[in-house]
């Protein structure tokens, strides 16, 4: 397909987010991770925890340039497109959680019947079903609504949100949880993640349908920084602009910490205000590197990855669960099998490091570029996959 005019600071940080999707996702032991690669167990915030908003935060920068060209006008075509779109998104995040269960239950010698039929326990929402529900919501939103309404929109569902978590014990590991409880009686126990904190084991989703609503006053906060940023023309006012707006969010978000803490599995209000200004400082950050400074050759690596962002997620994903769940004979495996995963892992990595940690970094440096690989064939070929 053909490549239209791309920011290229922009598509960096997509391709950093997703370089550290993939990280965080593929580690080669979730029992040995290096601290900043963990999620927060509850309240806070680690490195890990900005991938998966950093994304959706330029999702909504993304979506201001792609409805630019309709005006932002509402018509049927562009609701169509909106919605093709959201859909082809929402099935594939579904077909991923399918695969995976089909993959499970034919290793666990269940009929191909059996394993094909596997939607009564099958997770409905996720990364993907989040990406497709935030996309669609916040890009009808931005063309049925005049753009100078957004901030008042952003403001409205996270000051919502807000009354609901603190009228609902929204703070709260349980199941006592109004997150939980919405998702428990709309969706059903068998269609959740269950987490576990401190030996506990619970149905409550980090992307669960309540926990959506402020995913998408933040896709819309990344859309109106967007909005914002394009209308400079001159890169140093361009990054002024978000190094501001970066500082003024990521502030408030800290400061209001002390009263609704910082929590990404609930997607809190404070989570979406400090992860938007960081992302937004990083942007600016990022634009005064390659776009003033013209410091370019070092982000080689990344752009690969920011310019097809989906396809090689998804990609991540299918190759994730077909090394971790497919069996292959093994002479050292107690079993007498293994998997690619368990194989390199285990046989390779950690015999030839010794430090099982360190080992489980290198798998997923590994898996990174293996996926990388695939990326680059794409890129010299100037092939851009898009939904």
């Amino acid at each position: 397909m053909s490549q239209s005019k791309r920011i290229l600071a922009l598509d960096i940080l997509r391709g950093i987010t997703i370089a550290g999707m993939i990280l965080v996702n593929n580690p080669g032991s979730w029992g040995y991770i290096y601290a900043p690669l963990r999620h927060a167990t509850w309240n806070g915030l680690t490195p890990t925890d900005l991938v998966f908003p950093f994304f959706m935060f330029i999702m909504g920068i993304s979506t201001y340039i792609s409805l630019k060209k309709y005006d932002f006008r509402f018509s049927w075509p562009t609701l169509c497109k909106i919605l093709r779109r959201t859909v082809v998104i929402f099935a594939i995040g579904i077909g991923i959680a399918w695969f995976g269960r089909f993959l499970r239950r034919i290793m666990d010698d269940a009929t191909f019947w059996e394993a094909v039929n596997n939607f009564d326990t099958i997770r409905v929402l996720g990364v993907m079903p989040r990406l497709a529900l935030c996309y669609g919501i916040s890009a009808t939103v931005a063309i049925a609504l005049h753009c100078k309404r957004l901030p008042y929109v952003i403001a409205g569902i996270l000051i919502t949100y807000t009354i609901i978590l603190l009228t609902g014990n929204g703070w709260e590991f349980s199941l006592d949880n109004v997150i939980a409880r919405v998702d428990h009686a709309v969706i059903g126990a068998n269609h959740l993640y269950a987490d576990t904190i401190d030996g506990v084991t619970l149905k409550l989703d980090p992307e669960g349908l309540l926990s959506t609503l402020p995913a998408i006053a933040h896709t819309l906060l990344g859309f109106w920084v967007g909005m914002k940023m394009m209308a400079f023309k001159d890169n140093h006012r361009k990054a002024l602009f978000l190094f501001i707006v970066g500082a003024v969010l990521t502030f408030s978000g800290f400061l209001l910490d002390y009263g609704l803490p910082i929590n990404k599995k609930i997607w809190s209000p404070t989570f979406v205000l400090t992860t938007c200004g960081l992302a937004a400082s990083l942007l600016g950050l990022l634009i005064w590197i390659i776009d003033i400074e013209k410091h370019r050759r070092w982000c080689r690596f990344f752009e690969v990855f920011g310019v097809n962002p989906l396809y090689l997620y998804v990609q991540g994903a299918v190759l994730s669960l077909i090394f971790g769940i497919v069996r292959i004979p093994s002479s050292t495996a107690e079993a007498g099998y293994t998997t690619v995963h368990g194989w390199f892992y285990n046989d390779v990595l950690v015999t030839m490091v010794g430090d099982e940690t360190f080992a489980s970094l290198l798998y997923a440096i590994a898996f990174i570029a293996v996926n990388w690989a695939v990326g680059y064939i794409l890129y010299t070929k100037k092939i851009y996959i898009k939904i």
